[in-house]
């Protein structure tokens, strides 16, 4: 495996919900360097631009609400296989497919509620981070 840098995102439910230094224990324990944190809200500009493939979708004129309603924390994370470590990591987008163990799996609610976004592919991680860490 690479040393890849992912794009991850808590989302306004965990924030609210105080989930935020659980998400981000089990980040550090996988052993990847958060290179770059923030706490911040999203403008619709960003949030359109992170959700650009689902345009058009039925879910994508509340994702977007969602996403700017509320703060986020983003993340910058580097290590061996970021991505894929990130994706198992956080379990499947539905909470109630999700395994046990995994972010989504304890903390999501809904699908719409999952608790995170992250990179789903080195691509898309390095568009991601471009938008988020434009520097």
């Amino acid at each position: 495996m690479a040393v890849e840098q992912t794009y991850l995102m808590i989302k306004p439910d965990a924030v609210a919900g105080g989930k935020i230094g659980r998400i981000i224990s089990r980040i550090e324990d996988t052993g990847l360097t958060i290179e770059r944190m923030e706490l911040a809200h999203l403008t619709f500009e960003q949030a359109a631009a992170n959700y650009a493939e689902h345009e058009g979708k039925p879910f994508y004129d509340s994702l977007i609400a969602y996403i700017v309603s509320g703060p986020v924390v983003k993340l910058l994370i580097s290590g061996e296989g970021a991505v894929a470590v990130c994706r198992k990591l956080m379990g499947a987008t539905n909470p109630a497919e999700a395994t046990p163990g995994t972010i989504r799996g304890d903390f999501g609610l809904t699908v719409d509620a999952n608790v995170m976004h992250g990179s789903d592919s080195v691509e898309s991680a390095e568009r991601e981070v471009a938008i988020f860490f434009p520097n």
